[in-house]
């Protein structure tokens, strides 16, 4: 009679077990510190082979300005402008973990392109190519506005992540005069690898001018 008591108890178990190997870790910026939502930090690129710095809104190309697309900076200097992260929905969590989606959000005193946000977004439109772009003019509560950040590995004692969205995994190709440029793609060999850095712990002067 104690049989199906004792399969009930092992069945919850493993299936709690289960839930907790699925489960997200904490996303670091350093060893002893999580991504939070509440502050501000540059993206760094770690794998592309490209002198630059970190990841700044640009032109997707020469003859177009809006909607800005994102590039590593090619001054190596520069470590980027700012962005926030964020949950689509409204929740009390602050601390951003591999397996939440979040919006990601430049945060800029001077933005060329007023009328659209500031939000990252996979371009849907119909000129989309076959790797379509990583652009900014998002909105929040949209699924191609939404991001997780996956551990990939650890590079100097740092963790290394990816980012991917509902549609698949972000890359880089090679834009306007080589520049890295992010893209949407099947193709691992493109995987962008990044690391996170805390806005206030920068110490270029230049970085003021972008922050806001």
């Amino acid at each position: 009679m104690n049989k199906p008591s004792v399969v009930s108890f092992l069945i919850t178990l493993l299936l709690a077990a289960a839930v907790y190997i699925q489960a997200g870790e904490p996303v670091k910026v350093t060893v002893e510190t999580d991504l939070k939502t509440d502050q501000q930090y540059y993206i760094q690129p770690v794998n592309t082979n490209f002198p630059g710095g970190g990841l700044v809104p640009a032109p997707p190309t020469l003859g177009s300005l809006c909607p800005l697309g994102i590039v590593q900076t090619a001054i190596t200097f520069i470590p980027g402008v700012p962005v926030t992260f964020s949950f689509p929905n409204s929740t009390t969590k602050t601390t951003i973990s591999t397996d939440d989606y979040v919006n990601i959000e430049f945060k800029s005193k001077f933005w060329l392109c007023d009328k659209l946000s500031k939000f990252w977004e996979v371009d849907e439109s119909s000129s989309a190519t076959e790797e379509p772009s990583i652009l900014v003019g998002g909105t929040k509560q949209e699924q191609n506005s939404w991001f997780k950040i996956e551990k990939a590995g650890e590079r100097a004692g740092a963790n290394t992540y990816k980012l991917t969205s509902f549609a698949g995994l972000i890359g880089t190709k090679p834009g306007a005069l080589g520049i890295p440029r992010l893209v949407l793609t099947n193709d691992k060999a493109k995987t962008l690898l990044v690391i996170f850095k805390k806005f206030d712990e920068a110490t270029i002067t230049t970085s003021t001018y972008f922050s806001g």
